[in-house]
């Protein structure tokens, strides 16, 4: 075990310094460094951390995250250093797995576009949209020396195995690594600059054409680049690049780390998977189901594990593509893989377990919410909404708004996108002037170079699917030339409630020449696509055309009334475009059967649109409450009431548009009397009942007795008076009040047997034959006693009499001939009227209890 030994008081301390909260710690000693074969596991609905040991697959330690419930999280994790980053706020936060204390905390920009990377003691965070590479302290988050800048767009952000940092560059095509500078002795404070600790560029490789899109997966020694607009895989290693063609039809993708000498290459449009192994060979295999919702299949021991997001499904194959396991989850939705400590752990952030593969390929489940610390169980993953309808697949369509704008000796090429048709697009080419370019499918701008000044160039887009070759669209006229204007000195952007984002710029200086219009570029995380034109210094770029919680930059370009175009502007600062929340998903209201008045509602999380949902407005029946979970139980209404539910999601742009549906509360149970029987001692009542929505509990009383409680279909009360009449109320109850029923049941006539059987020997074999002088059995006096002047008859074994009660008398022995039945009481029977036998002689039907008959 790492580490020393934690307190409970440090783990107090924790609470109160940073606002965690430390779940289920069976000793102090859990609170230590991650073991090995550990792993932490982000649980969203939770908002909580759990530490899996990879071993026994069981969670050790639990820290619950304030304020980030159902938030994305970035979990990036060493031996020693836990970096978490949570995507809706962009809160950066680091943990010292030696304390479980918080040691820094930065900000970023929310959303996609910025990840963070740790080998070692080394951390850097990456601004994929600014082109920003800078290395942090891990102990403070203050920046260590200088980053490193890129052109805006870049990909990658990951260590391989040396402790070198991958970065890809689109526009340019290029590869290269970035190594860690030494951290200053005391993490107060930033290094100086100048002072020569800063992170270094050592490696730089071209691996693909420029504005090509690339993928990145550091390796155990190196980097492997997929060009998916060339359908290549490069890889670098040891100063060597190697390039592998590969045949897809749609684009690939890679995990951000792979172990071992094999780089799988994931087609989720295919569901193919192609395994490029060290001399360059490709094999490829299908991934069983249907859909193309799969993650990047993972390298791991020997084979290849691959998930599908929509089943909540991992598949294994082994080396030669053979499916040997499939591991289902118990959810849909993100699914993580990630090879740590010689373990393979699989994680669904929005469920409540996650599984272990040990380098057996043993797999093991693991709950994730072991203890049940925090309470009841979140509500269960709804089932998966039925597959849309494919759409017919075709060609792509035509570019739209294919313009050109030239520049000194160049011209640059912008459009708007194809419509795919069913099949994503892979690419663009673009031909024109002699050249012809193919660029990434969300690499919607490219520079073309080595064009004459003063002749004139047209230059003709089209897109490339899985089906072929879509129709080209030709730009504008462009004459290039060397007067052209400057560019925007500077450019701002604000993201606006209502989805739109506003770019402005102060006017360019035209050289000589009119300024007609300016030309907008979006940049995102390995994307530039244009956002629009403007006549004025200003573009508000219309809500839905950037994806909201995506980072974005842009750029902006002058054209001149002659056409000529500047150089791109400075990049702008990044924002997150948001809008309101959309409607609440699959909105679910019941009755709570055991509250009255009182309804229960339920719903999927709303999707957020680029900002955090703070709450949701719950209106029930016109009662309206706001809560922050997606659950919510709204009470005081009427019984029996039906009630419309209406919910909706806010977040910083304000309320989002409404799901309704209907419910209604818990109502009077009523009851409806299908039967009843009766025995000499019992009555049976037969019923149904109408719950109202609730949990009804039943009863069947009448006067004198106590009530008896059963099922609410069939209650029998026993101990009743043979031979009388009764009233029998059946009472339903529930939250919302009571039910009732009457039935009128007379109890049957109760019987006995006359009984006296020979004896073995001598006169004993005749004794019970017939009556005699003196003593006999089954004689019937008409009082309660052997009183030979009261005598009224004598009963023949086995004759059945109706008895009415019983009445204590003379003490009467049946020796053998009754086993042993002895007795005081005496039985009132019909015989000759109503008269008296010894129960001694007379066995009672249903069992010959005495206290099934009243007293005379």
């Amino acid at each position: 075990m790492r580490g020393g030994v934690v307190t409970i008081a440090t783990v107090a301390a924790l609470l109160a310094a940073m606002g965690l909260t430390v779940h289920g710690l069976g000793a102090a000693d859990n609170a230590v460094a991650s073991h090995d074969a550990s792993s932490w596991l982000w649980s969203a609905a939770r908002s909580e951390l759990a530490r899996v040991n990879g071993i026994t697959a069981r969670v050790d330690t639990r820290v619950g995250v304030p304020g980030a419930r159902r938030h994305p999280m970035q979990v990036t994790q060493t031996d020693r250093l836990l970096v978490l980053r949570d995507l809706n706020t962009g809160q950066v936060s680091s943990l010292d797995l030696a304390t479980l204390q918080i040691t820094a905390t930065t900000g970023t920009t929310p959303g996609l576009g910025v990840n963070v990377a740790l080998h070692e003691d080394a951390a850097f965070v990456v601004d994929a949209v600014q082109g920003v590479v800078r290395q942090l302290d891990p102990r403070s988050l203050t920046p260590v020396g200088e980053p490193v800048r890129y052109p805006p767009g870049i990909t990658g952000g990951s260590f391989d195995g040396e402790g070198r940092l991958w970065i890809a560059v689109p526009s340019e095509g290029t590869v290269s690594a970035i190594t860690a500078a030494r951290l200053p002795s005391a993490p107060a404070s930033a290094a100086p600059t100048g002072a020569g600790l800063s992170p270094k560029k050592v490696e730089t490789y071209d691996v693909a054409d420029a504005s090509h899109e690339l993928v990145v997966s550091t390796l155990d020694d190196g980097v492997a680049v997929l060009d998916r607009t060339a359908g290549a895989l490069v890889t670098v290693q040891r100063g060597k690049v190697r390039t592998t063609p590969l045949t897809m039809t749609a684009p690939g993708a890679l995990p951000a780390r792979t172990s071992g000498p094999d780089v799988p290459v994931t087609v989720p449009g295919e569901r193919r998977v192609h395994v490029v192994d060290d001399d360059g060979a490709v094999r490829a295999f299908t991934v069983p189901g249907a859909g193309d919702k799969l993650s990047p299949a993972v390298a791991w021991a020997g084979r290849y594990y691959c998930a599908d997001e929509a089943s909540g499904t991992v598949y294994a194959f082994d080396s030669g593509g053979q499916l040997v396991d499939t591991i289902r989850g118990r959810g849909t939705g993100p699914l993580e893989l990630e090879v740590r400590e010689n373990h393979l752990f699989i994680n669904a952030p929005d469920s409540a377990t996650a599984q272990v593969v040990d380098d057996r390929h043993q797999v093991r489940e693991v709950d994730k919410y072991a203890n049940d610390v925090l309470g009841g169980d979140p509500p269960p993953a709804p089932p998966p909404p039925p597959p849309p309808k494919k759409p017919e697949v075709g060609r792509p369509g035509a570019p739209r708004g294919v313009t050109a704008a030239a520049g000194n000796a160049q011209a640059r090429v912008s459009w708007r996108p194809a419509p795919a048709n069913g099949a994503e697009i892979v690419r663009y080419v673009v031909q024109g002037a002699g050249q012809r370019v193919q660029v990434g499918a969300n690499q919607r701008a490219v520079e073309i170079k080595g064009l004459t000044n003063g002749e004139t160039y047209r230059f003709s887009v089209h897109a490339v699917n899985a089906k072929g070759d879509g129709p080209a669209r030709t730009s504008n006229p462009v004459k290039p030339t060397a007067a052209v204007p400057d560019p925007p000195a500077a450019v701002t952007a604000q993201e606006r409630p209502d989805g739109t984002v506003l770019v402005k710029w102060p006017a360019a200086n035209g050289q000589g020449n009119r300024i007609a219009k300016y030309v907008v570029t979006a940049t995102s995380a390995g994307t530039n696509a244009p956002a629009g034109e403007s006549r004025r210094t200003e573009l508000v770029v219309p809500a839905g055309e950037l994806e909201y919680g995506t980072q974005y930059a842009f750029t902006v370009v002058a054209v001149n009334d002659r056409g000529a175009g500047s150089a791109a502007s400075p990049v702008s600062n990044t924002v997150v475009p948001y809008a309101a929340p959309q409607r609440p998903g699959e909105l679910r209201a019941g009755t709570v059967a055991d509250r009255p008045g009182t309804v229960a509602v339920r719903w999927s999380p709303a999707a957020a649109n680029g900002r955090p949902v703070t709450k949701y407005v719950v209106d029930v029946g016109g009662r309206s409450s706001e809560v922050t979970d997606t659950q919510a139980t709204v009470d005081g209404l009427g019984n029996g009431q039906n009630v419309t539910v209406k919910v909706r999601a806010v977040n910083e742009a304000g309320p989002g548009p409404e799901a309704t549906t209907t419910a209604r509360t818990v109502a009077e149970p009523r009851v409806t009397v299908t039967g009843s029987s009766a025995t000499a001692t019992s009555a049976t009542v037969t019923f149904t009942v109408d719950a109202g929505g609730g949990k009804a509990t039943c009863s069947l009383s009448t006067a004198g007795e106590p009530a008896k409680t059963g099922n609410c279909s069939s209650i029998t009360m026993t101990g009743l008076t043979p031979g009388t009449k009764y009233t029998f109320t059946v009472t339903a109850r529930n939250a919302a009040g009571e039910g009732t029923a009457t039935r009128a049941q007379a109890t049957g006539a109760l019987y006995g047997i006359a009984t006296c059987r020979n004896g073995p020997d001598g006169d004993q074999r005749t004794y019970c034959d017939k009556d005699v002088d003196g003593r006999n059995g089954n004689e019937i006096f008409s009082v309660p006693r052997q009183d030979n002047d009261r005598q009224v008859g004598w009963a023949k074994p086995g004759t059945r009499l109706k008895a009415y009660c019983k009445k204590s008398g003379e003490n009467v022995d049946s020796w053998i001939y009754n086993d042993q039945k002895q007795s005081t009481w005496w039985v009132q029977v019909d015989y000759k009227g109503r008269n008296y036998i010894p129960w001694a002689w007379l066995n009672l039907e249903g069992g010959d209890d005495i206290k099934d008959l009243p007293t005379c």
